[in-house]
C-alpha cells in the first residue's frame, strides 16, 4: 500500500498539469472571470417633431417613477390593466388643456382632439404627436387589438380602434388613470415641456437632400423644406420654378443648442454642397437653387460671415464662395410631397453627407 501512495501522488500531479490547473484551482485554459464593470453607451437623444425629448428612459428610472403612482395607475400603466367603463375621472372633462403620461409627463393628447365616443372611456381622434405613442398588436383576451403606450416610458395607455371621426377615423380609447390633465394656462412641469430650441435657415440647391442630411444631425430636432427670401407670399413650387418669384428652396432647421451648435450647422452646410456655384447646384439651374444663409439674429450673421472668411483665407475652394448671407424673411413651408422626400421615395440627391469624417471636396 505504501508503494502505491507515491504513484497516486504522481498521477494527481500529472492530471493537474494536463488539466491546466493553476494554484487557485482554475484551469489555465479558461479565462479568469471578467470583474470589470461594463457600462452601456448612452443612447442618442430622440426628439419628436413637436420638440419633445422622447428618448426611451432606463428601466431604473421607469421603476422609480412607477413607484410613485397610485395603485390603480400602477395596475393600468405597468400591468396593462383597464379601468371600468364610465368610471374614469377624465371621461367628462371639458376643459382646455393637455393630457400627459401619468408616469413620465410626456404630452400625449390635447383637448381639441377629444370627442364623446359613448364607450365609457376618454377618446381622442389623434394624438398630440404621433411620435409620442407606440402601437403594438395585442392578442390578449381572445381578440386582436392595437395597444397604445407612451413612447418614452412604455406606460400602457389603452387601445386604438378604426371607428373614430374624421379626419383620421381613429378612436384612441384611453384609461383616465394613465393620464394627468394640465389645464391651459397652468404652469407646465419640466417633464412636459419641449426642449428649448433655436432655428436656422439654409439654401443649398434642391431642398430634398439638404433637409435629409440636416435631419440626420445629432441634436437636430426637425428639418423642413420650404421657400424664403422672395417677393411674393405663399408661393407654390410651380410658381417659384416658372414665375420668377425670387424665392430660394430653403430648409428650416430646428435644433437643440445644447446638443449641436449653430457653428456645427454652418460647417455641415458648407460640406454638403458647392458654395461656389452661382444660382445653380449640380444639375439644377435657376436662382431658386442658389446658396444662401438666412440669419435670424446678428450673432448668426457674424458667425456665417466669419466662417466664409475662414474658408476663403484657408483656400478651401479654388473658386470664390458666392453664398448669400441675408436676414431671414418669412419661411413658407413647401407642399407635403416635398417633406421627407428622400425617405418616402428612396431617391438620391446631389447633396453629400456632412456628418462623416471625410473632408468636403475642393471646388
Amino acid at each position: 500500500m505504501r508503494t502505491l501512495i507515491p504513484i497516486l501522488v504522481a498521477l494527481a500531479v500529472i492530471i493537474a498539469i494536463a488539466g491546466g490547473l493553476d494554484s487557485s484551482g482554475n484551469t489555465a485554459s479558461d479565462p479568469k472571470p471578467d470583474t470589470t464593470a461594463k457600462t452601456e453607451a448612452p443612447m442618442k437623444p430622440v426628439y419628436s417633431r413637436s420638440g419633445h425629448d422622447v428618448t426611451p428612459i432606463s428601466d431604473e428610472k421607469r421603476a422609480s417613477l412607477a413607484a410613485k403612482l397610485s395603485p390603480e395607475a400602477y395596475r393600468i400603466t405597468q400591468k396593462d390593466g383597464t379601468e371600468r367603463a364610465f368610471c374614469g375621472t377624465l371621461l367628462d372633462n371639458k376643459k382646455d388643456g393637455t393630457y400627459s403620461c401619468v408616469v413620465c409627463g410626456l404630452p400625449l393628447f390635447a383637448s381639441q382632439h377629444k370627442f364623446d365616443s359613448g364607450t365609457g372611456w376618454p377618446s381622442f381622434y389623434t394624438p398630440y404627436d404621433e411620435q409620442h405613442i407606440k402601437r403594438e398588436v395585442d392578442q390578449s383576451h381572445g381578440m386582436v387589438r392595437t395597444e397604445i403606450s407612451c413612447s418614452r416610458c412604455n406606460a400602457h395607455l389603452g387601445h386604438v380602434f378604426p371607428d373614430g371621426p374624421k379626419p383620421t377615423g381613429d378612436r384612441h380609447c384611453l384609461n383616465s388613470a394613465s393620464l394627468v390633465f394640465l389645464e391651459k394656462g397652468e404652469p407646465v412641469p419640466p417633464a412636459s415641456k419641449p426642449v428649448e430650441t433655436d432655428t436656422a435657415y439654409f439654401a443649398a440647391g434642391c431642398f430634398w437632400g439638404v433637409e435629409h442630411w440636416f435631419q440626420a444631425g445629432d441634436g437636430v430636432i426637425n428639418a423642413e423644406s420650404g421657400y424664403m427670401n422672395g417677393r411674393t407670399d405663399n408661393p407654390t413650387y410651380k410658381e417659384i420654378c416658372y414665375e420668377d418669384t425670387g424665392h430660394a428652396e430653403a430648409v428650416k432647421v430646428t435644433f437643440d443648442p445644447k446638443r449641436i451648435s449653430y457653428q456645427q450647422l454652418l460647417e455641415a452646410f458648407f460640406k454638403m454642397h458647392d458654395p461656389t456655384q452661382l444660382n445653380r447646384q449640380g444639375p439644377d439651374v435657376g436662382d431658386q437653387y442658389r446658396s444662401g444663409i438666412y440669419t435670424v439674429n446678428d450673432e448668426q450673421a457674424k458667425l456665417a460671415k466669419a466662417y466664409i472668411k475662414k474658408l476663403t483665407d484657408d483656400g478651401v475652394h479654388r473658386r470664390p464662395i458666392v453664398t448669400q448671407v441675408e436676414p431671414a424673411q418669412e419661411f413658407f413651408s413647401a407642399e407635403d410631397y416635398h417633406q421627407d422626400y428622400i425617405e418616402k421615395t428612396g431617391r438620391a440627391c446631389h447633396v453629400r453627407n456632412p456628418w462623416t469624417d471625410e473632408a468636403a471636396p475642393a471646388h
